[in-house]
């Protein structure tokens, strides 16, 4: 059964083909992108797993004479899995189609992406809005990066994070710099900017069982899906209650625009780590840094799910041990669905993207994309 939930899928030889699976966690040990090597790794805490990734190396553009590149995806999901997957399954082709009109990536690419995406999944909801009203209420934070042409793109929506390993020379040690924004109501400064969004709201966040929230329900300001909190015709019956706010809203209350920041990537760069925030709930930025310099490379971000897993047990004062007994569902009392990504920055390769070590373009998704829409 719970293989029957992993159907992660790869295109060409890049070492442990589809990923394994460990119980609650599916991982692949080492691949090969354009520009060096990359790991990844999901551990499920949900009933049913609500995260979804993909790293997606070749063209970036429909047309095969445009851009070459790497794009890493983790998408944080809520409310069920029909956002996450969405964003799996459409982010990538529309940056692909807009990096096609506009003859490379930019921002204004990656923004129109975003967009599209959430309109495509907002269009979904109107249309199963009568037999899955819950849809609705389902959505996911979104965090991609594109490595491009020697630069690296990082756009955010939620409070999903990435951040890269840089090699302090004077020091000799490995610092860690955060590359993302996060959109979390626990943040005064996002507390204020959705404030000034909505002068008007008294009750635009709300503390809620000493955590803050959106109207009272949600922690991220920015999001794909969450359609009840953007258009007020999905804010009524037959949305369950729990969702629906008393009042009406004329504007959105919740946006799908990420935070953009470019980056050019320099020789010390040496490795970046995406993960949703089920990972930095438990280790801080430097730690996560600390663990993959001093580890090899097969199967670092397997080692950084369980190095956030034993921080999660110690907190609870339990073993590790007794931590993986415990099933889904009950082990989102412990812990969250936790998405680890990380992707080694050759700089020898970033120069020259023809490199020997992959013959076909790589396509490998984290999570279950056999969803039916």
């Amino acid at each position: 059964m719970v293989r029957s939930c992993w159907k992660p899928s790869i295109e060409g030889d890049d070492g442990d083909e589809n990923g394994k699976v460990d119980g609650l966690l599916w991982y692949k040990d080492f691949g090969n992108h354009l520009y060096g090597e990359f790991s990844m790794a999901i551990i499920q805490a949900n009933s049913s797993l609500e995260d979804r990734s993909q790293v997606e190396s070749g063209p970036l553009s429909s047309n095969h004479l445009g851009p070459q590149g790497t794009f890493i995806g983790v998408y944080d999901g809520h409310g069920g899995t029909e956002a996450s997957q969405f964003v799996t399954d459409n982010l990538f082709s529309n940056i692909k189609r807009f990096a096609c009109e506009h003859e490379g990536i930019s921002e204004n690419v990656i923004k129109r992406a975003y967009s599209a995406t959430d309109e495509g999944f907002l269009s979904l909801v109107k249309k199963q809005w009568l037999n899955k009203p819950h849809i609705a209420s389902t959505g996911t934070c979104c965090l991609a990066g594109i490595i491009c042409n020697n630069m690296l793109y990082i756009a955010n929506s939620g409070d999903s994070r990435v951040v890269l390993g840089r090699l302090e020379r004077t020091m000799k040690e490995t610092s860690a710099i955060q590359l993302s924004t996060e959109h979390n109501v626990n943040q005064k400064m996002v507390r204020d900017e959705i404030r000034s969004k909505h002068p008007y709201d008294s009750q635009i966040v709300v503390m809620k069982h000493n955590v803050w929230r959106v109207k009272g329900l949600i922690q991220v300001s920015r999001s794909i899906g969450d359609a009840y909190l953007k258009k007020a015709e999905f804010n009524k019956e037959p949305l369950p209650s729990k969702y629906r706010i008393p009042e009406t809203f004329f504007n959105p209350i919740l946006t799908c625009e990420p935070s953009i920041s470019t980056h050019k990537l320099h020789s010390d760069d040496q490795f970046l780590i995406f993960a949703s925030d089920g990972l930095w709930e438990h280790l801080t930025n430097q730690e996560a840094v600390s663990i993959v310099n001093n580890n090899p490379p097969n199967g670092i971000a397997k080692r950084l799910v369980k190095a956030a897993l034993r921080e999660a047990a110690k907190k609870r004062e339990m073993r590790y041990s007794d931590l993986q007994k415990i099933e889904q569902g009950v082990r989102r009392h412990f812990h969250d669905d936790i998405t680890v990504i990380v992707v080694y920055l050759n700089p020898k390769s970033s120069d020259n993207i023809n490199c020997s070590h992959l013959s076909s373009p790589i396509s490998i998704k984290g999570g279950d994309s056999a969803y039916s829409y």
